[in-house]
C-alpha cells in the first residue's frame, strides 16, 4: 500500500470513530429532494485517477447509472462490488454506463476499486466534502437502517462496542471509514440529463436487482 493512501486511510478512520460518536446528523430533507423527472445536477468532480470529471458528461452519449457508494470500509459496499462484477458486462451490453461516486479521495479510490476487484472501465468519482449526495438527496441512516446486522451492543451505539469493531476491520485490512451514517442510492440518468429511476436505499443492503435496473433502462 503506498505511503499516501496510507495516511488517507488514518485520516479517514479517525473520521468515523468521530462520526459514530455523533451519530446521524442529517436525517431530514430541509426541501423536496430530487425525483423522478427531475434535472439531474452537474457537479465537476475527479475520479480515481484525479481527472476533472463534469458529471453531465457521463450521460451524454448513453443513460448513465451513479452508484452512490456506502463508505469504502462497508460490507454493503462489498456486496454492491460483487454485485456489479457479476452484471458488468450485462449492464454495458445493454447500453448502460455506469458510474459510482464514493466520499474517499483518488488515491484512496483507485486503492479501494482494486481491492474489490471492480471492473477497469468503470468510473469511479470522488466526493470527500458530500455535495454529490447532498445534491442527489442522500441523507444519514438511522441506526436500525444501518446496524441491524451487527451485535446489539452496536446497535446501540455503544461508543466502545463500535470503537471494537473498528479494530477488528483494521486488523483485517478493510478499516471503517469516512461517514458511517451517509446511505447509498442510485440514480438512473438518460441523456436528456432526466432522472428516470430515484433508488434511495431503505436500509444500506437494499441494493436493486440486476432486472430492475435493466427495466428502469427499457422505459427510456
Amino acid at each position: 500500500m503506498e505511503e499516501r493512501v496510507r495516511e488517507q486511510l488514518d485520516k479517514a478512520q479517525l473520521r468515523w470513530l468521530e462520526a459514530w460518536k455523533r451519530g446521524p446528523q442529517r436525517t431530514l430533507w430541509s426541501a423536496v429532494p430530487l425525483q423522478v423527472g427531475d434535472a439531474a445536477p452537474s457537479l465537476g468532480m475527479r475520479d480515481q485517477r484525479g481527472t476533472a470529471v463534469e458529471l453531465a458528461s457521463l450521460w451524454r452519449e448513453r443513460p448513465a447509472l451513479l452508484v452512490f457508494w456506502r463508505h469504502f470500509g462497508c460490507g454493503a459496499g462489498f456486496e454492491r462490488a460483487k454485485a456489479l462484477r457479476e452484471s458488468w458486462r450485462e449492464l454495458d451490453a445493454a447500453g448502460l454506463r455506469v458510474a459510482a461516486i464514493g466520499q474517499a479521495e483518488p488515491e484512496r479510490t483507485a486503492w479501494y476499486a482494486q481491492r474489490r476487484e471492480l471492473p477497469p472501465e468503470m468510473t469511479f468519482l470522488c466526493d470527500p466534502g458530500g455535495s454529490a449526495y447532498a445534491a442527489f438527496g442522500l441523507l444519514d441512516g438511522l441506526p436500525h437502517q444501518v446496524l441491524f446486522r451487527l451485535p446489539e451492543p452496536v446497535q446501540r451505539r455503544d461508543f466502545d462496542a463500535g470503537a471494537a469493531v473498528a479494530a477488528k476491520r483494521r486488523e483485517a485490512g478493510d478499516p471503517l471509514v469516512d461517514s458511517p451514517w451517509l446511505m447509498p442510492g442510485e440514480f438512473l440518468v438518460d441523456t436528456t440529463g432526466v432522472v428516470r429511476m430515484a433508488h434511495r436505499y431503505a436500509h444500506i443492503y437494499d441494493i436493486p436487482e440486476t432486472a430492475l435496473l435493466l427495466s428502469a433502462l427499457r422505459t427510456l
